[in-house]
């Protein structure tokens, strides 16, 4: 289960995951208390999140993958793992201590490979919009003013940094994670009430999940 971080959480009811394995991504710890679950695993590779989120990833209880970009910010312990993602082997890694992860673009894919690394035979992303407002050109580092309706919460980056999406280059990542998944008999499945990304199989979260 990978839990992104665009609006339609808010549209969900998540209970259903205290009873999933999930791994969540960036700031979704703003939004734990409020969707009443936890995730196993965590995972954060864009510096700017990293230093705007250094005291909430410290307390967070599950196993996290911080990349190296802010590695410095979150030192490693019992929980905390450094992983590449600056000098990637492959444009899809399934070995991370041996080859880092590539970042594509967007931390979804990072957490599509820590998945296959896992061994996960099927994953349903949720949360993922694929759909953002934002000015400037994609990758351009922002100012966000005011409150942030990219994201399930108003003040995810609202009077923050953050860098712009890059839409055509997270599709052409996510396409090939399918290609990787199905070439070894897996599945990724796209749950994300109303979501915008057509590279994925589509599904209904509620019929998935019996909820």
């Amino acid at each position: 289960m990978l839990v992104a971080n665009g609006p339609s959480l808010n549209d969900m009811d998540l209970y259903f995951l205290r009873h999933e394995t999930a791994i969540g991504l960036n700031k979704i710890y703003l939004g734990l208390r409020k969707f009443s679950f936890y995730p196993r695993y965590y995972v954060a590779v864009n510096r700017k999140v990293i230093e705007q989120s250094v005291a909430e990833i410290k307390a967070m209880n599950c196993v996290k993958i911080i990349g190296d970009r802010g590695s410095d910010l979150v030192p490693e312990d019992s929980l905390t793992y450094h992983v590449t993602t600056r000098k990637p082997k492959s444009r899809f890694c399934k070995d991370p201590a041996s080859e880092g992860f590539h970042e594509g673009w967007t931390v979804t894919y990072v957490a599509l490979q820590l998945a296959y690394f896992l061994g996960f035979s099927e994953v349903v992303i949720i949360g993922m919009d694929h759909r953002f407002e934002y000015s400037g050109k994609p990758n351009q580092s922002v100012h966000m003013c005011g409150p942030d309706k990219n994201h399930f919460s108003d003040a995810y980056f609202s009077g923050q940094e953050w860098d712009n999406p890059d839409l055509e280059r997270s599709e052409e990542s996510y396409r090939i994670a399918r290609e990787i998944f199905e070439a070894d008999g897996r599945r990724i499945i796209d749950a994300t009430v109303g979501g915008e990304c057509k590279v994925f199989e589509k599904g209904d979260y509620r019929a998935i999940f019996n909820c």
